[in-house]
């Protein structure tokens, strides 16, 4: 069993991972080694550990290390587990834990976007989505609803960052993803690296020319990428000009769009059935 170790002291330098790091200078405090990532909540980290992500050190609230410590790490005997009352361990990181528990954890190096679609029919394709919040809901929809993998753009948030993994409910640590090269982009040879590998390309768009979200051409193809944009803007027209086809998911009272993480879920439900 891991010791538990009492805090007494706020500016302990053990305690700068969850305290005075910011998530950008997590991911980075390693380089040109994978960094770190603070996982939230029991559900997650569970399925963190399960998916071979290694704990560095556990920040917990005095009344949970009872239930959570034997369950969750009890194969890290030498693992530094600092606790304290839930009040001072709010003044530590400037927001109340979700049940009451924090993870320092270590990132593994990140795989090529040839490695993520082997072998994979449908994927999902993120271009500039920024809101971790819907980074979470997207990841969570593609893993319950059939798509077999993830790629981002550069210009999306990181799926490991705290609020996306706690909102995906972990499901970030169960579905392969990777991100698209700086250099590679979507605009910028990604929708040409897809196509070598025998994918057709799905720009969700609201546009005239678009086929419908149950078109038979589009559900009868073996490898199909569904690619989804930004907040607000959506897919850059570059992109959507690239795609082998632009789809809409029909619409009733005039309402002319749905945010990007339920037309995500609407989208992998309708495609990854065929």
């Amino acid at each position: 069993m891991p010791a538990i170790i009492t805090i007494t002291d706020l500016n302990l330098p053990e305690l700068d991972l969850f305290s005075r790091y910011s998530e950008s200078q997590l991911y980075h405090i390693n380089e040109p080694a994978p960094g770190i990532f603070i996982a939230e909540s029991p559900n997650v980290i569970r399925r963190a550990l399960n998916a071979g992500y290694e704990p560095v050190s556990i920040l917990i609230e005095d009344r949970q290390t009872d239930p959570w410590i034997p369950e969750l790490f009890s194969d890290y005997p030498d693992l530094p587990v600092y606790t304290a009352a839930a009040s001072l361990l709010t003044n530590l990181t400037g927001f109340a834990l979700t049940r009451g528990l924090l993870c320092a954890m270590k990132r593994k190096p990140m795989p090529s976007v040839e490695e993520i679609c082997k072998g994979k029919r449908r994927i999902a394709v993120l271009e500039n989505v920024v809101n971790p919040t819907n980074i979470g809901a997207i990841f969570r929809s593609a893993a319950a609803l059939g798509m077999d993998a993830v790629l981002l753009s550069s210009g999306c948030s990181d799926p490991f960052y705290r609020r996306a993994a706690r909102v995906s409910m972990g499901t970030v640590f169960q579905i392969p993803w990777t991100y698209f090269p700086k250099e590679a982009d979507l605009s910028a040879g990604g929708l040409t690296h897809l196509k070598a590998m025998g994918y057709k390309t799905a720009a969700m768009a609201l546009k005239e020319d678009s086929v419908s979200i149950d078109d038979p051409g589009l559900l009868s193809e073996e490898k199909l990428a569904v690619i989804l944009g930004t907040e607000g803007d959506g897919l850059a027209s570059a992109t959507i000009d690239g795609c082998d086809y632009t789809v809409m998911i029909p619409m009733a009272h005039g309402v002319d769009s749905l945010n990007v993480a339920a037309a995500s879920a609407v989208a992998f439900w309708e495609l990854s059935r065929h």
